[in-house]
C-alpha cells in the first residue's frame, strides 16, 4: 500500500488526517525500518507493508470503537501497533504502551520523543503484573494477535473499566472464540460487536471483537501467565 492509497483507505474509515499526522507517520515508518536493521522489531521490511499491515491495520479499530478520546492500554504493543498509531491520529486519546521487551520499549521512547507525541507513554512490564495493579483503569484495552483469545481476556479484562471495552485484533478466530466463551462468563464480559473483513490489496483476513466489561473483575485474576496458559478458566 502506497502512502496515497493509505490516505484514501483511511478516509473510507471516516478518519481525517492532518499534514502534521502525515509527517509523523512518515517519520515513524522511516525510523522503524532504520531501527529494524540492527534490532528486530518487526518482520515487515518495506514501506508499503508498513503502511498496510501496521498503520492501516491499526486504524481498523475505528470500525468497532470511537477512539476520539478516553484512555487506552495497548498490551504487548511491540513496535507500537496499534497504540502509537492511534496516539498520532487521535491526539485526545491517552495511550499507554505496555511491553515486557526492553529493546522495544527503548525504541518506542525514542520514537515518541522524535515525533513529539504528547499523549503516549511507555511501560516496561509483564502484562499480568501491570493489569493486576492497574485494575479498572482504562476505557479501552487492546492487543493485536499476541496470544489465544482466552489468554488475552484474562490478561486484559482486569484493566478495563466497568462498561469499558476490550478490543481484540485477530485473524481467523472461530475456534478460539468458542473456547473463550466460558472465560468471558467468569470474567464478567460479553461480545458487543464482531467484524470480519479482508485488508485491502489481499492483505489478509482480520477479525475485530469489541468485548464489554459488565462488572468488576475478581481480585484473583489475572493468574500468573504460566497458569493462564496451562489451564483455561472453568
Amino acid at each position: 500500500m502506497k502512502k496515497d492509497e493509505f490516505y484514501k483507505e483511511i478516509e473510507k474509515l471516516g478518519i481525517s488526517i492532518t499534514p502534521n499526522m502525515k509527517q509523523q507517520l512518515e517519520e515513524y515508518e522511516n525510523f522503524l525500518l532504520e531501527y529494524n536493521e540492527h534490532t528486530n522489531l518487526t518482520a515487515i521490511k518495506t514501506k508499503k507493508e508498513v503502511y498496510l499491515k501496521h498503520f492501516y491495520d491499526s486504524l481498523t479499530l475505528t470500525k468497532i470503537a470511537n477512539l476520539e478520546k478516553g484512555s487506552l492500554l495497548d498490551v504487548v504493543t511491540g513496535a507500537g501497533f496499534p497504540g502509537l498509531v492511534l496516539a498520532i491520529i487521535f491526539p485526545n486519546l491517552d495511550v499507554t504502551l505496555l511491553d515486557s521487551n526492553n529493546k522495544k520499549i527503548t525504541f518506542l521512547k525514542e520514537c515518541i520523543t522524535r515525533l513529539q507525541i504528547k499523549n503516549a507513554h511507555t511501560v516496561y512490564s509483564r502484562a499480568e503484573d501491570y493489569t493486576k495493579i492497574h485494575r479498572e483503569s482504562f476505557d479501552f484495552v487492546t492487543s493485536r494477535a499476541v496470544a489465544e483469545l482466552r489468554i488475552l481476556l484474562e490478561l486484559n479484562i482486569p484493566a478495563v473499566k466497568v462498561n469499558g471495552l476490550f478490543l481484540a485484533m485477530k485473524g481467523n478466530i472461530e475456534t478460539e472464540l468458542q473456547s473463550s466463551l466460558k472465560t468471558m462468563q467468569i470474567l464478567g464480559c460479553s461480545i458487543l460487536e464482531k467484524q470480519e473483513f479482508t485488508l485491502p490489496y489481499n492483505g489478509g483476513v482480520r477479525t475485530l471483537l469489541s468485548i464489554k466489561k459488565e462488572k468488576a473483575t475478581d481480585l484473583k485474576y489475572p493468574r500468573t501467565y504460566d497458569k493462564i496458559k496451562k489451564k483455561a478458566l472453568r
